[in-house]
């Protein structure tokens, strides 16, 4: 196993890999829970005509095993320390776009994760990917992360209860003496604390410390003995399967800018993180990323079980630094990951402390970090500035993430080519303009 994993080449040892994979895992714990709640609506109480609440337990269960899964892979086939598991962002486009905006079935969204998974696999065993990586102009690809930060910090200030309804001004601040509220600004104020000092895992251990005090102020009920911490897997009935079920649902153009969201979402994540982590470990050669096909094949093929299984889309983490800080420098690092997401199987019963004021804070810090992108656009040119800005602003504004990047992809050819730059945009980018203009026409 030394041999396969190059520990002697990559000077690592079992026991550096074991402290950086449960170094990553911690660091990305939260979304065990975070999921569950996000896809499952937890604090919207009123739901689409026709659309049902997907199963929270079922979920948990999904994001553990995707989780196992992609880390896996990514460990074994592309021999990387990045561990997987569904993504922030994509899992709120798929709950409160999809399903809450939309009023698309949970069962229809996953065919389309599902119908993202198998093309992302194509691209990548067709080398199609490095085309399409360089059709969409990097600013924009900034814009798309930096709104979705912006997107799914409001959900967590609006599930935390300081952000509310407002028929004067449409939003307003919220009560901040409720109790509930107070509780939600605590875990803020902790999770800032905690990962201002540096400490990995900081999103995960505030959670915890928000739980623990909201049990000890009587505002969570505490989990009963040894039962309420560990239990059985919860079971994957609900939601196993139903993907290939409703496949024959996919075929709208409400759904094909779905899936084309969920793909390019995910596709660029990937691509981003694979390029930070082994930049920060050291594994680049001639700036390129070795294997990087087998990295994007395992991405693309976590997506696919996870869908399958039952949650949003699978993706990279970049909390995989965290481990890489910690030493960790080949794929033993993932495995030893995939095997911290199988013991959490048994806990589910945790969920039951995970309240919307709990997962809120983990919303706006993880918004916090994904909003950096905003430094790097170019803002002192307009026509960059205009599609960017507009793509970023309108995420959070329509609450919708997949309007967001269809604005801001419209805008871009029209401001380019008024500039006299049409050489510099590439031809898919037409193609992407007339697929957002029909879907707006379709929308009305």
């Amino acid at each position: 196993m030394k041999k396969y994993f190059r520990f002697e080449e990559l000077g690592t040892n079992y026991r550096t890999e074991f402290m950086a994979g449960m170094t990553t895992f911690l660091a990305m714990a939260y979304i065990l829970f975070v999921n569950p709640a996000t896809l499952a609506l937890v604090g919207v109480e009123e739901l689409p005509e026709g659309v049902t609440r997907i199963d929270q337990g079922a979920v948990f269960a999904a994001t553990a095993i995707a989780g196992a899964v992609g880390s896996l892979f990514m460990g074994v086939i592309a021999k990387y320390p990045i561990g997987l598991a569904p993504g922030m962002g994509l899992n709120a486009f798929f709950a409160y776009t999809v399903v809450l905006g939309y009023g698309i079935p949970w069962e229809t969204a996953l065919s389309g994760v599902l119908a993202s998974g198998l093309i992302f696999i194509v691209l990548t065993l067709t080398g199609l990917r490095e085309k399409i990586i360089n059709a969409i102009p990097g600013n924009l690809k900034l814009a798309v992360g930096a709104g979705i930060g912006l997107f799914i910090a409001f959900l967590g200030f609006q599930n935390a209860g300081i952000i509310i309804g407002n028929d004067a001004t449409l939003v307003g601040i919220g009560d901040l003496t409720s109790p509930t509220v107070l509780l939600a600004i605590f875990g803020i104020i902790i999770s800032v604390i905690l990962l201002t000092l540096g400490i990995k895992g900081g999103i995960f251990y505030g959670m915890v410390l928000t739980a623990v005090a909201g049990m000890i102020v009587g505002l969570i009920d505490p989990p009963t003995g040894i039962s309420g911490i560990v239990g059985e897997v919860p079971s994957l009935a609900p939601t196993f399967g139903q993907a290939f079920l409703h496949f024959g649902d996919i075929f709208t153009i409400e759904m094909l800018v779905v899936i084309l969201t969920f793909l390019f979402v995910d596709f660029f994540d990937t691509a981003g993180t694979l390029v930070a982590v082994a930049t920060q470990a050291g594994l680049m050669k001639d700036n390129k990323l070795p294997r990087a096909g087998k990295a994007l094949f395992a991405d693309s093929a976590a997506t696919v079980v996870g869908a399958t299984v039952g949650t949003s889309t699978t993706t990279s983490y970049v909390e995989s630094t965290a481990g890489v800080g910690a030493g960790g420098r080949s794929g033993f690092t993932a495995v030893v990951i995939a095997g911290f997401f199988l013991l959490s199987l048994f806990f589910s019963p945790l969920l039951s402390v995970v309240t919307a004021e709990v997962t809120a804070p983990a919303l706006i810090i993880v918004g916090v970090l994904m909003s950096s992108a905003l430094k790097s656009i170019e803002w002192d040119e307009f026509e960059i500035a205009v599609p960017a800005f507009f793509t970023i602003i309108t995420m959070p504004l329509t609450y919708s993430i997949a309007t967001g990047i269809a604005i801001g992809f419209i805008f871009y050819p029209i401001t380019m080519l008024l500039k006299g730059r049409a050489k510099e945009i590439n031809p898919v980018m037409y193609v992407l303009f007339v697929i957002f203009v029909l879907y707006f026409i379709f929308l009305s």
